[in-house]
């Protein structure tokens, strides 16, 4: 069984992450940890072609910082299948779709930010679209434990 976790930081991202560990062990799942880094490269910022690229640079160092983060809460629950993708796209939920069709992925846990009806309506939810799309199954966190 393989699991796909996509992280951002955030803490619904971070539970995600205890929630797929749960299912890694029951089943002896490979764990893949994914950071998707948004980035549209022509898009126009009115910075200079510099600027936006060490832009992109200290946006990769971070996504690196949470797979970093990620791998230690896996490693915790003493899971040693793991592998860590980041990844740049300028759609977070296509390249996770994208990824789960290309290595076959038989479940994603996401994290849910809990947006409102109107943000989400308005903006769109990473995690509606890749449970709208997804080639797998789909477990979405949508409550932090109290």
């Amino acid at each position: 069984m393989k699991i796909l976790v996509p992280i951002d930081g955030s803490k619904y991202s971070m539970e995600s992450l205890k929630v797929a560990a749960d299912f890694a062990k029951i089943k002896d799942a490979n764990v893949y940890l994914m950071a998707v880094v948004s980035y549209t490269p022509d898009i126009d910022l009115e910075i200079s072609a510099t600027s936006r690229d060490h832009l992109l640079e200290r946006m990769k160092a971070y996504g690196e910082e949470i797979l970093s983060k990620a791998k230690q809460v896996i490693a915790s629950y003493g899971l040693t299948k793991v592998k860590a993708v980041l990844s740049t796209s300028s759609s977070v939920p296509d390249e996770i779709i994208d990824f789960a069709e290309k290595e076959k992925i038989d479940l994603i846990v996401i994290g849910s930010r809990g947006m409102g009806a109107t943000a989400r309506f308005l903006i769109g939810s990473v995690s509606q679209k890749v449970v709208t799309n997804s080639p797998c199954s789909v477990y979405v966190v949508k409550k932090l434990p109290e």
